[in-house]
């Protein structure tokens, strides 16, 4: 049986449809908005349990026939998941895991796919309410409804499921993806240019407002045809074996936290669970269950001294840890910053490059461009590990976008500052909060290269931990605190606002006044950070150095174009040979000029003025004499050549030319027009009684 839900939000009306489709999934929805048609589908493995962790796998791909085009490569057929693909299966899989049961261990598969795409679709959104739909008809246990939507601020209004075009305009402030259930916040991710703590909130009050529909619409698709909830039980629990591990570990795990040193603690953690395993182990409790009790002791001891304001390190629930700053560290780079906090530590670097270096990708819809990039590693040493590195994974491309999306607020526009710019992370030591680090090692790192940012910017990692009515927010989290804490909220952005937001809880959701302190508590943070990089950032010049490449631009008639370029591109080639430039021509006369230095720019900038310039009529000018001849002699002005006839070389008769002018000799010259062959003809004589100092000199 097919049933079709309509729901409406905002202006937009939203299709819910299931029944038709894929109907030997065990939960599967059809999401249509204009011309848009996305399918989700859930899969369980009921039945097959795994040991420790919840393999849940969320798989967003858009099909290119969607919007009408075949796959660019040579395979004519869509390849791997491309980088938005990944992030947005990102903001689907942490709209959906916190509200799957405690304990749940069931390989379980949403996919998500578009199947028809509209460009006046918000494909992201709309990825989210499928999955969460099918979800929650499906026989899975989850406890929903929940529902995601993007959210844009233009002109102080907020306006849900947006034409992503929108979020291009510069009078959009906002760009945000929250998801949110009936009890809270449950997922947030996006961008600002700089707008007050306070437009947050604001933001996540008209999510609430816009999402109750899309709810109400999801819980009449469940009661027409969902099925029912397959039953679930939590792991046995052995309240002996747990009292048993407690009265042998309690005190060896507080001694064991009390270490403020990650790599000392963890060893005494261990150490302490082999004691407990050995004293233990016998017939009644093998290792792995012991094991097994005592990784939930963990858990519960170090949240109760958490609750108490004790953090593992010492410090207090809203302190920073110690922060250093250096740029310039790496002499041959544009610009380099070493960032450590605790220990957490980011090498970042700034390299700058032409419009042309600018990363190219193909869409649903066409061809983007993208000349801010930012690039995140997280090689295993960092957290003392050995692993194969095969590249950025999920998570590495996650945490890179959200340290652009914090820097990209701040960056100058392409037309005020027409370079490429890419910024490279790479993650050398690693204790919580990487992604932030890359902020701030990335904010010092482009002032370093000379990247004229329209304010410094810092980010800070949020934690909580919650039991009861008892709640303790964390500044600046440590991996473990992230680990066993409900929340891990991200915010970056100057001393005046936010330009990046990411939280997930492992709550399933976040009561809003519980958000509010947090938010409040990480902007103290983000501000103490800032005056600690303060000093570092008052000490850079602004400039760029010397060795890295100088981009200038020159305004030129378009109809001068073709000279410029000249015939087969030789005249442009010959001038980036010469110079060692790389020049870009735009079709409305604006020439981007790329030099190795400032040397090689200003000396490209002279040859295309001198090639592009336009001599007015009755204008002066300086010229050089090249060549003399018996009734005339031959000057240039930049490159244009001609003849100043003999009778317009002085007053009165001339005998020779050689008695007037030398080769070589720089004289003041008038433009008085072109003959009938369009010859441009000039005049010393004009000239004579005129100051140098009005002439245009090239």
């Amino acid at each position: 049986m097919s049933v079709t839900e309509t729901v409406r939000v905002g202006d937009e009306e939203i299709i819910l449809e299931t029944g038709k489709i894929a109907k030997q999934a065990h939960g599967a929805v059809v999401v249509r908005h204009k011309k848009t048609m996305i399918l989700a589908t859930v899969v369980c493995a009921h039945g097959q349990q795994t040991a420790d962790f919840f393999p849940l796998t969320v798989e967003y791909r858009e099909k290119m026939a969607a919007g009408g085009k075949i796959p660019g490569n040579y395979f004519r057929r869509e390849g791997r998941i491309s980088e938005r693909e990944i992030l947005t299966s990102r903001l689907i899989d942490r709209s959906l895991r916190p509200l799957f049961p405690k304990g749940f261990s069931t390989e379980t598969q949403v996919a998500v796919t578009v199947y028809s795409a509209d460009a006046q679709s918000d494909l992201e959104g709309l990825g989210v309410i499928a999955a969460a739909a099918a979800l929650q008809i499906s026989d899975v246990p989850f406890d929903g409804p929940v529902a995601g939507l993007r959210l844009l601020r233009r002109n102080g209004r907020f306006r849900p499921l947006p034409n992503p075009a929108e979020a291009q305009l510069p009078d959009c402030d906002m760009d945000l993806v929250i998801s949110q259930s009936r009890a809270g916040v449950v997922m947030l991710e996006g961008s600002a240019l700089v707008v007050p703590d306070e437009a947050l909130i604001q933001a996540i009050e008209a999510a609430g407002q816009f999402i109750a529909p899309i709810l109400n619409g999801i819980e009449a698709l469940q009661r027409a045809i969902g099925k029912e909830k397959k039953p679930f039980t939590k792991p046995e629990e052995n309240p002996e074996l747990d009292e048993a591990v407690r009265l042998a570990g309690e005190e060896k795990l507080h001694q064991a936290m009390s270490e403020p040193q990650k790599h000392p603690r963890h060893e005494a953690i261990e150490k302490a669970r082999t004691e407990v395993i050995e004293a233990l182990q016998s017939e009644t409790y093998t290792a792995q269950a012991i094991g097994a009790s005592f990784d939930h002791l963990i858990k519960q001891v170090a949240r109760a001294r958490i609750l108490n304001g004790q953090r593992m390190d010492g410090r207090k629930l809203d302190e920073v840890r110690p922060i250093t700053c250096e740029v310039g560290l790496l002499p041959a780079n544009h610009g380099s910053a070493l960032f450590t906090r605790g220990e957490t530590q980011a090498l970042v670097s700034a390299t700058l490059g032409g419009i042309k270096d600018c990363q190219e990708f193909e869409t649903l819809f066409g061809t983007e461009e993208d000349h801010f990039l930012l690039h995140y590693n997280f090689p295993p040493f960092s957290v003392g590990e050995v692993r194969a590195q095969k590249g950025p994974g999920r998570r590495e491309i996650g945490h890179g976008n959200l340290a652009r999306r914090a820097l990209k607020g701040v960056m100058p526009s392409i037309t005020s500052y027409p370079y490429t710019v890419r910024v490279c992370s790479d993650i050398t030591e690693s204790n919580g909060s990487s992604s932030m680090a890359t902020v701030c090692g990335g904010c010092l790192a482009l002032l370093n290269a000379g990247v004229p940012l329209k304010a410094p910017v810092a980010g800070i990692a949020m934690g909580l931990v919650g039991e009861g009515d008892r709640y303790a927010i964390l500044t600046d989290i440590l991996g473990d605190e992230d680990h066993l804490g409900d929340m891990d909220f991200k915010v970056a952005g100057p001393l005046e606002g936010i330009t990046a937001v990411q939280m997930d809880n492992k709550l399933g959701s976040l009561p809003r006044e519980l958000f509010k302190s947090a938010l409040a508590q990480a902007a103290a943070g983000r501000k103490h950070i800032l005056s600690v990089m303060q000093p570092t950032i008052d000490a850079q010049t602004g400039k760029t150095p010397e060795h890295a490449p100088r981009n200038m631009t020159v305004q030129i008639t378009p109809s001068r174009i073709g000279q410029l370029i000249g015939p087969g591109g030789r005249t442009l080639q010959a001038i980036q040979a010469k110079t060692g430039a790389k020049i870009e021509v735009q079709a409305d006369g604006s020439v981007v000029v790329m030099g190795k230095g400032e040397a090689s720019a200003r000396d490209a900038v002279r040859m295309i003025q001198d090639i592009s310039i336009e001599l007015e009529k009755g204008g002066l000018y300086m010229a050089d004499v090249v060549s003399i001849k018996e009734f005339g002699a031959f000057v240039r002005i930049a490159e244009h050549e001609a003849m100043i006839h003999i009778s317009d070389l002085a007053e009165g008769r001339v005998e020779s030319v050689a008695s007037v002018l030398q080769v070589g000799q720089r004289i003041l010259v008038r433009v008085m027009g072109a003959d009938e062959k369009g010859r441009l003809k000039l005049s010393r004589k004009a000239a004579l009684n005129e100051s140098e100092l009005s002439a245009k000199n090239y």
